[in-house]
């Protein structure tokens, strides 16, 4: 079932993840509505890049609108099937206030940008590294 928006249509792709190859990493980028409804594409993914041995693997959250706690699941189970590949970049205004209201901020590796994630040396160095301050 995809995503309604607010004039009852759904859109189409919502949710849908893009892959790329980019200097070494797998980039995923997803876009609109990540919900129960339409999370399984991107779990799929990830689910495939931590069985395929993958790394490092960025996901793009710059485009996401809304995210739900299915989302934050797949973003949990992806980062603990992946460990320190796993990295997470430019999220949305969203999704960084709801990683900050639930802690996630502290647990998943957060990047500014995708270049940034892309070419990190450790999981250990979040937005912090981007003059963001927690």
């Amino acid at each position: 079932m995809l995503p309604q928006p607010s004039g009852g249509r759904p859109i189409a792709g919502e949710g849908e993840p893009t892959v790329r190859r980019e200097r070494g990493a797998l980039v995923v980028t997803v876009t609109g509505h990540l919900d129960i409804d339409n999370i399984e594409p991107l779990s799929g993914t990830l689910r495939r890049a931590a069985e395929d041995g993958v790394a490092p693997v960025v996901i793009d959250l710059s485009a996401v609108t809304f995210a739900d706690s299915a989302t934050i699941n797949v973003l949990l189970q992806a980062h603990h099937a992946l460990g320190p590949a796993l990295r997470l970049a430019a999220p949305s205004t969203v999704l960084a206030r709801l990683f900050t209201l639930t802690g996630l901020d502290t647990v998943l590796p957060l990047y500014a940008s995708v270049a940034q994630a892309i070419d990190a040396e450790s999981p250990a160095s979040p937005m912090a590294d981007s003059g963001r301050e927690g």
